[in-house]
């Protein structure tokens, strides 16, 4: 495993036990399906997709998620990205369009 795909993998396997620990007990981390892929970590009927970076790239990695939610047929994801300094996933930033916010708050009742 390359030194990459080893830290994207502990922010995965961070990011799930942290939604467990949170009230998510189905959070589930899912192999690379190539062009299929559903994200990497998945609770029923949202997509999310963990990145450990050291550039930004917004528009990428809403495009990916983007390719993402309509692989798993949904309308919900996010982009959940490690904030350098910390290990704590309750400290990651979580990014989605406006557009994917709106329709989640509505989904809940906001």
């Amino acid at each position: 495993m390359t030194a990459s795909r080893a830290k994207g993998t502990k922010a995965e396997t961070a990011v799930v036990n942290y939604l467990k620990a949170n009230g998510w007990p189905f959070a589930e981390r899912h192999a690379q399906h190539g062009s299929k892929d559903v994200g990497d970590v998945n609770i029923p009927g949202v997509v999310i997709e963990v990145k450990s970076a050291s550039r930004i790239d917004l528009s990428g990695w809403i495009g990916e998620l983007e390719d993402e939610m309509d692989n798993a047929d949904t309308s919900d994801g996010v982009v959940v990205v490690k904030r350098r300094g910390t290990t704590d996933p309750g400290k990651f930033y979580a990014i989605c369009t406006f557009d994917m916010w709106c329709a989640m708050a509505k989904e809940a009742g906001l």
